[in-house]
C-alpha cells in the first residue's frame, strides 16, 4: 500500500517552518501532498494560483511532492487522494492541544486515516504565516528572512 499523506493548510505565505516541516517528511512517505485549503472564513493575502505555483517551484526537483489546492473538509480531500495520513506541523504545546482535537474529530470521521505530528525544528518555532503577514504589511523586503527563496513579489 502506498503511504500518501496530505499537508493541509493555507500556507499564506509558506515559510520557512513549512517547508522544513515538509522536507523532513517527505522522506517519511511515498507521496507527500501539499493541500492548499480554501477558508471562507479567511482572506487571504496571496491568491491560491500563486500559493500553488511557490508549491510547485520550491519542491520542484521531488517528485515525491505535490502541490493542490480543495474546498471543503480536509478528511474529505484525504479520500479523495487515496491518502492515509494527515501531516500537522507543532511548534508548541498550545498547537498541539488545538491540532489534537483536529486530529479526534478527523479520527471519528475516517478511522483508517492516521494523523502524524512532526515538531518544527528551533530555528523557526517562532515563524507563522500570520506574523510574517504582518511584517509584509509593513516592511515587505523584510520578511524575505523568513520565506523561501522562491517567495517573492
Amino acid at each position: 500500500m502506498e503511504r500518501i499523506c496530505l499537508f493541509p493548510g493555507t500556507f499564506d505565505p509558506i515559510t520557512l517552518g513549512h517547508t522544513d516541516v515538509i522536507r523532513r517528511a517527505a522522506g517519511l512517505f511515498d507521496k507527500l501532498v501539499i493541500g492548499i485549503g480554501v477558508n471562507a472564513s479567511k482572506e487571504p493575502m496571496f491568491s491560491l494560483e500563486q500559493r500553488v505555483y511557490w508549491m510547485q517551484e520550491i519542491f520542484e526537483d521531488d517528485p515525491r511532492i505535490v502541490a493542490a489546492s480543495y474546498h471543503g473538509l480536509t478528511i474529505d480531500f484525504c479520500k479523495e487522494l487515496g491518502a492515509n495520513y494527515i501531516l500537522r506541523g507543532i511548534r508548541y504545546v498550545s498547537d498541539f492541544e488545538y491540532e489534537k482535537a483536529i486530529a479526534d474529530m478527523n479520527r471519528m470521521l475516517a478511522p483508517g486515516i492516521e494523523t502524524v505530528f512532526l515538531t518544527c525544528s528551533p530555528l523557526y518555532s517562532t515563524i507563522s504565516s500570520t506574523l510574517v503577514r504582518d511584517v509584509i504589511r509593513n516592511k515587505k523586503e523584510e520578511a524575505y528572512q523568513f520565506l523561501p527563496k522562491e517567495v517573492r513579489w
